[in-house]
């Protein structure tokens, strides 16, 4: 898996129950997601389609970094499926947990909002990742 983003958690980023907060949690893992399928397709015409089941495992607490980590899982004519994982990084020991886990789709689209193929560059990096990871 490669490593996408990095985000200290800080006190704004904290839920009710000082907790990182599920949503400011989603939104990392989605910007990073998304570049990392415009940086595999070359193009930034790239589209989130869906989000699996997102499994909340463990807390993120203030202090800490979030890492976000990715790689391709699927490909389609028009899409590519990314595995995400958000870990909790302790600063002090290196220990990370994994706080979340999902796969998120994306489209490739013209200008006009259309699906559209993923190019013979991009759809060949996306192969080698996914065969790579096997």
């Amino acid at each position: 898996m490669e490593l996408l983003n990095t985000h200290p958690i800080k006190k704004s980023d904290l839920g009710f129950h000082g907790n990182l907060f599920g949503g400011k949690l989603l939104a990392w893992i989605d910007a990073a997601a998304a570049g990392y399928s415009m940086q595999l397709c070359d193009t930034p015409r790239m589209v989130t389609v869906s989000i699996d089941k997102c499994l909340f495992e463990k807390p993120a607490k203030e202090g800490q970094l979030l890492k976000i980590y990715g790689s391709p899982s699927s490909l389609g004519i028009t899409s590519v499926t990314l595995y995400m994982e958000a870990r909790a990084h302790n600063v002090y020991t290196g220990n990370q947990v994994i706080v979340l886990r999902t796969n998120i789709k994306f489209v490739r689209i013209d200008e006009e909002g259309n699906a559209i193929p993923i190019n013979e560059k991009g759809r060949k990096k996306i192969e080698n990742l996914i065969e790579l990871s096997k």
